[in-house]
Parts: structure tokens; sequence; C-alpha cells
């Protein structure tokens, strides 16, 4: 029975991460950035798994303090922390950089850079001192050096989180942390559909290639938990959306529909 710790899992691929892991009979504490929240998804997951499993706390990642009390009610609960998962992390308008409102550049890059920055220094300093734990962050688009017009800030930030990851293996070596990376692919949550949202038309011009790449949560979330409860090692690099995966994909599409969006747009 594994204890598992997910920043930003009240909603999204967050909280379908929790969803699976209660299934799978681990312990989880559950984060968001409001009570309401994390009161809400937490009666949820009580209410499909049982309460004795899962917990939650509020969290803002970009306050240190508050990272740092994730971790010690976390602890205080359920004991040793085996999983730390940063998967707080958001987008903003697909917008050239100098068009985005300086409030949204600055967000997107304390969330995905500073909050992964404050959740991995309080994991890797937790983990050492009870002898063992992997810690998991959540790569995304740029994490693999893609670019795209109108995601200069999100691709920015998620490069530099695939960075922080790859400096973070060679810096625990030798310890007994595991540090490893999660990618979940193109999944359908309110951080997507909210930026295709503002261009509904550019949506139809794309909705075949979405279609596509695009899985839901509750799809892709059981396997990546799946391949987290199974490794042992560090520099483990769960990738949902693979590239033999993505040519099968298009191989297939004449002859197999798929619809993830499902009039979400």
């Amino acid at each position: 029975m594994k204890h598992v710790v997910i920043t930003g899992s009240t909603r999204g691929i967050g909280y379908g991460l929790a969803d699976a892991f209660l299934e799978r009979g681990c312990r989880v504490m559950i984060s968001g950035r409001t009570q309401a929240s994390v009161d809400k998804a937490v009666n949820q997951l009580a209410e499909a798994h049982g309460s004795q499993n899962v917990a939650g706390q509020p969290c803002d990642v970009v306050q240190l303090d508050q990272v740092e009390s994730l971790w010690q009610q976390a602890a205080e609960r359920f004991g040793p922390v085996d999983i730390w998962i940063n998967n707080s992390g958001i987008s903003h308008q697909l917008l050239p950089m100098w068009e985005l409102p300086s409030e949204d550049l600055a967000n997107v890059v304390d969330t995905n850079i500073t909050g992964t920055l404050y959740g991995s220094r309080v994991a890797i300093r937790g983990m050492l001192e009870q002898g063992h734990g992997q810690l998991y962050n959540m790569m995304g688009f740029g994490s693999n050096g893609s670019t795209r017009v109108g995601m200069a800030v999100y691709g920015t930030s998620k490069s530099a989180v695939k960075y922080l990851t790859d400096i973070l293996v060679k810096e625990t070596q030798g310890t007994p942390i595991q540090v490893c990376s999660l990618s979940p692919g193109m999944v359908v949550t309110d951080l997507l559909v909210d930026q295709l949202k503002v261009d509904p038309e550019a949506f139809e011009r794309s909705k075949g290639v979405l279609d596509i790449l695009s899985d839901r949560v509750e799809t892709v979330t059981p396997w990546l938990a799946d391949k987290v409860l199974a490794n042992e090692k560090s520099d483990a690099r769960i990738k949902y959306l693979s590239t033999p995966k993505i040519v099968w994909r298009f191989l297939s599409s004449p002859f197999i529909k798929r619809d993830p969006f499902g009039g979400t747009l």
C-alpha cells in the first residue's frame, strides 16, 4: 500500500491519478489551492473508495511554507511518503508572448517552474530523511523541445521542468531517492479545452488531428498509475503517447473513429 502525494489534484489529470491510485489500494493525499476545492474532491473520492485512504490539504505550490505543510500533513496522516507527484500546472491563451497579460506570464512561470522547484525540494529533503521515495515531475508541451506559436511561456516552463528533472536525477545518484517523469500526452482537461475555446475556428481546422492524438483523463491516468507503481528505477520516463502509438493512430484513423472531446467543445 503506497502513500502517494499529488499536487494540483482536485481536478483533471491530478484528480484522475488520485482516483486510479486509490482504486489500486494506495493511500493518497490530494491538494488544491482552496479548502473548498479540496473538500469537494476528497468527498467525491471518499464516496467512491472509502474515506480511510484519502485526505486533502490546501496548498499553493508557489508558497514554500504551504508545500512544506503539505508534506508534514501527509506524513502525519499516512506515514512515510513513497511517491510525490508534482502535477500542479497552468497554461495560458494561445497568443504571442508579448500579447499575454503580464499576470498570466508570471502565474505560468511561478506555478510551473517555481512550484515544481519547491515541490522537488520538499519531497527530496523529506525522502532523504525517511530513507526512500520516488519523485515524479509532470512533463508537457515543450518538454521534448517542440515549439508552437502561441505556446511560448508554457513551453518554456515545461522545458525548464525537463531540465530540472534531468539534473535532479544526477544530483540524487547514490541516494535512495528515485527521480522520474510522467508524460500524459494530450489529455482533454479544462486546461486544454479552455485554450481551444478561445479560437473555435482553429479548433475546427485541427479537430481531425486532435481527435487522433487526444485522450480522456479516465483513459490515461490508470495506465500512468500502473506504470508508476511498477517502476523501481530512477530516471524512468513514463510516456503515455509514445511514437509507435502516434504512428498507429494515424495509420488506423480511417478505420477507427475517435471522439475524445465528446461534445465538450
